[in-house]
């Protein structure tokens, strides 16, 4: 399982975000929220992963300052 979602979300980095980039689009935070995930599913595992990603998603709204938000 775990496998599986750090593949498709490689899969958004390269494609879907990239899209995004060119139509500036950028996300608030430093290190991404899909890289936040991604960092979150390879320390934690698939469930416990996913969960803080939400989170960080969640706080990525047009309220939120951003900024440097490192996986603890």
């Amino acid at each position: 399982m775990k496998k599986i979602v750090i593949k498709l979300i490689v899969f958004y980095q390269k494609h879907v975000s990239l899209w995004l980039t060119s139509k500036h689009i950028h996300c608030k935070f430093y290190p991404t929220c899909s890289e936040y995930t991604k960092q979150a599913i390879e320390k934690y595992g698939a469930l416990k992963g996913m969960i803080l990603g939400m989170g960080r998603i969640i706080r990525c709204n047009p309220f939120s300052k951003g900024g440097y938000d490192p996986l603890k």
